[in-house]
């Protein structure tokens, strides 16, 4: 079996290691340039290739359609999208000769688009996973291949739930990899009412606002701590990164409920929230640490 695969961050990388395992021959690897503005924290898809000696490239958005007839002649048995961050044209998904398919970072239907493993923290959730599926025009629309779920602890951050799912994805393909080996693909309906699409994330999406509930701030610190560009918040004229926060008491009774934001009682800060309750804040740092 031979196959392209479009892919990056650590899912994959270890979803490329499986097939390579699994003795499907890759032919051409497209992934990403690291952006200098991002905080790199993850393994290198373009390193794995030049370990393995692996054809791979790094095209624009823009370029993909180009690499058409280049797909065409290399006429992959299948298409694999390993977290890859561009929409991959129709065109190209067109040039499997058996099926295209994209490892996905929820429990498909539900946290479809963008960020998924951040979003499912911010809604409280405790339960993820990973998803093989068909790849469509429509994003994370296609029949699912294969899922494996992962548990998300109340205090467990996007990097702690990205390393589950990371290894999710390994099970998933690892499970899928003998039935496609063969030509077969396992397919069960992706129901879409059952889940929703969500979008990007900025930075400037990790705001506190103290007006919240205590457990939604806490979950938004989850969500989006470092590595990640964190939650903040102003205080004393500095902007501050909330690392880290516990809902578990118990909080110093001179804590004034009424008065929302920061508030530090004997050298320990707590943030009071819209509902009266608290958060402890555990660990938080100036903008420009």
């Amino acid at each position: 079996m031979h196959a392209v695969v479009f892919a990056y961050h650590d899912v994959g990388v270890n979803c490329l290691k499986a097939l390579l395992a699994a003795g499907i021959k890759i032919d051409l690897v497209v992934t990403h340039q690291d952006d200098p503005n991002e905080n790199v924290w993850f393994g290198s898809v373009a390193q794995l290739c030049t370990d393995q000696n692996i054809p791979h490239i790094t095209p624009n958005a823009n370029e993909l359609v180009s690499l058409v007839p280049r797909l065409q002649a290399l006429a992959p048995d299948y298409i694999f999208s390993f977290y890859y961050r561009h929409m991959i044209p129709a065109q190209i998904l067109a040039c499997a000769k058996i099926a295209a398919l994209n490892m996905h970072g929820s429990l498909l239907p539900k946290y479809r688009g963008r960020a998924p493993v951040n979003w499912a923290i911010l809604h409280g959730e405790t339960q993820t996973g990973a998803s093989l599926h068909i790849m469509e025009t429509k994003p994370d629309a296609g029949d699912i291949v294969g899922q494996s779920a992962v548990s998300i602890g109340p205090n467990e951050t996007a990097t702690d739930v990205f390393g589950k799912v990371s290894q999710a994805a390994v099970v998933v393909i690892n499970k899928a990899l003998p039935s496609l080996i063969e030509g077969k693909v396992p397919r069960q309906p992706n129901d879409l009412q059952k889940g929703s699409y969500f979008g990007g994330r900025k930075p400037a999406d990790g705001q506190i606002h103290w007006n919240q509930k205590a457990l939604q701030v806490h979950n938004l610190v989850r969500a989006v701590a470092p590595p990640y560009p964190g939650a903040f918040t102003d205080h004393q004229g500095k902007t501050m990164i909330i690392a880290r926060t516990s809902l578990t008491g118990p909080f110093p009774s001179t804590l004034d409920l009424g008065i929302e934001g920061i508030q530090v009682v004997d050298n320990r800060v707590f943030g009071i929230c819209g509902d009266r309750q608290v958060v402890e804040i555990l660990e938080w740092f100036p903008v420009n640490k």
